[in-house]
């Protein structure tokens, strides 16, 4: 019977899991191949060439392509500031409400998923009332339409905080270092948040792919981000356009990698010549038995 218990295997063997990568592997491969096949083209004379990637990365584009470039420091700007509002607002509330607040955990999950459910052009609707106002204090510079990305990434990086704050005990923590004398603000950064490393990290990968690839909101509210800058490049050169693309796939990929490599469990070297030593037992008198 414990031979049987031992031999099953809840988890699929490794010839079902490579399968398995290899069929998703291929539905997202097929579709990228076919774009950089795209951007080889010559046109209508036949053949391909290097010539648009030579260009791209050479500083050739001149003209209206310029405003890729642009576009694209814009959205970079814009994942720094909702990457920054986003985790001042999210992470002290949701460490408050994990301390003190536990009956209303359940509330704001329901909030921060809640703008997964609005479509973007729902939520422009009601934002462009607002942005009016916010153009008359702050101006119309694309930065303030981080307010917004605020909003829409905020399922995304709920969920990868919280599954890092359900992992660690916040209470017994932060009891730990105020009876050790330490003040509220010195809990926060030096004890909970070195813990929370991990899912501070992912919710802040995240969130800046989900900014380099939103279009609807800058184009309903009229801001230039790197997505309505390849619409408009698109129109008159669409090689360039798909080339930006293929950059913004491999830039996520690579956001994506180091969200694993971050959630990655840490192996450390000595672990196996580790060992736990029990304390010797201590009699009422204080002596050691």
């Amino acid at each position: 019977m414990s031979g049987q218990a031992k031999a099953f295997r809840p988890e699929p063997g490794a010839l079902t899991r490579w399968l398995i990568l290899g069929i998703v592997g291929l539905v997202f491969l097929v579709p990228i191949v076919a774009m950089g096949e795209f951007t080889l083209r010559r046109g209508l004379e036949g053949g391909y060439d290097f010539s648009r990637w030579i260009a791209v990365f050479s500083g050739g584009l001149t003209g209206e392509y310029k405003g890729v470039l642009t576009a694209l420091g814009n959205s970079v700007v814009l994942a720094i500031v909702t990457v920054a509002v986003m985790l001042v607002i999210l992470v002290p509330t949701m460490i408050l409400v994990q301390l003190k607040f536990s009956y209303l955990r359940r509330a704001m999950e329901f909030l921060c998923l809640l703008p997964i459910t609005i479509p973007a052009i729902v939520l422009v609707v009601g934002l462009a009332p607002v942005y009016s106002v916010i153009a008359k204090m702050f101006g119309s510079g694309v930065w303030t339409l981080s307010f917004a990305y605020g909003i829409i990434v905020l399922p995304y990086a709920y969920r990868a905080i919280q599954a890092n704050l359900s992992a660690i005990d916040v209470v017994t923590l932060s009891e730990a270092a105020r009876s050790l004398g330490a003040g509220w603000l010195t809990v926060l950064v030096r004890v909970l948040l070195p813990n929370l490393r991990r899912g501070i990290l992912s919710a802040s990968f995240i969130s800046v792919a989900v900014v380099l690839g939103e279009y609807t909101i800058a184009a309903l509210l009229n801001r230039i981000n790197l997505q309505t800058a390849l619409v408009i490049v698109s129109k008159s050169d669409p090689f360039v356009a798909v080339i930006f693309a293929l950059l913004a796939l491999v830039f996520a990929f690579f956001l994506l990698l180091a969200i694993g490599r971050v959630g990655a469990p840490r192996r450390s070297r000595r672990e196996p010549a580790a060992s736990i030593t029990a304390p010797a037992a201590v009699t009422p008198s204080g002596a050691s038995s």
